[in-house]
């Protein structure tokens, strides 16, 4: 079964794609993250997956435009709703191109984080799932977080310290912002 793999960076592909192997899937992956600020952290994001791809020999597309511009365009005004904007606009890439190129399945590296709305991108692949006439395969991989981790570590994989948006990068550092409640999002 040939799964499509939605890549979020390097980090947070190692146990995903570890598991999925495991369980015989061939796996590809796909980067499309338009969300990242900043452009350097885009590219740093980008250069972690293209050496861990190389260290797993782990085909993966790697869409290269930074995309933050269109990111803003749907986000601005509607922050409390950032990450649900966000998980459509980077699943639905990933969706439609498993539907064209003829894979079984797509799924997503976001739900290897504990910090992501799984319920809310369960049900949004899902929904794309329909729309696309391809299978999502949900696999709560938060289970392998510190293995993930651990392991990224000892390949020497640029570790990004925020999910990747403006938005987080300011909660991530600003301390008032971090005690506030994106129950919302």
């Amino acid at each position: 079964m040939r799964v499509l793999l939605h890549a979020c960076c390097g980090p947070c592909t190692v146990y995903p794609l570890e598991v999925l192997r495991k369980q015989g899937y061939e796996v590809e992956g796909h980067f499309y993250n338009p969300n990242i600020h900043p452009f350097r952290e885009f590219k740093r994001r980008i250069k972690a997956l293209v050496d861990f791809s190389e260290q797993k020999n782990f085909k993966v597309v790697i869409d290269r435009n930074y995309g933050l511009t269109e990111y803003l365009r749907q986000v601005v005004f509607h922050e409390n709703m950032r990450c649900s904007i966000c998980y459509d606009m980077r699943l639905e890439v990933v969706a439609e191109r498993a539907a064209a190129e003829g894979f079984d399945a797509f799924t997503s590296t976001l739900l290897y984080s504990k910090y992501q709305r799984h319920t809310m991108i369960k049900e949004k692949s899902e929904a794309l799932a329909q729309k696309f006439s391809v299978q999502f395969l949900y696999q709560d991989f938060r289970e392998g977080w510190q293995q993930g981790i651990d392991e990224s570590i000892a390949m020497d994989l640029y570790r990004q310290p925020y999910c990747g948006c403006i938005y987080s990068e300011q909660e991530r550092y600003d301390k008032k912002m971090r005690k506030r409640n994106l129950s919302d999002c």
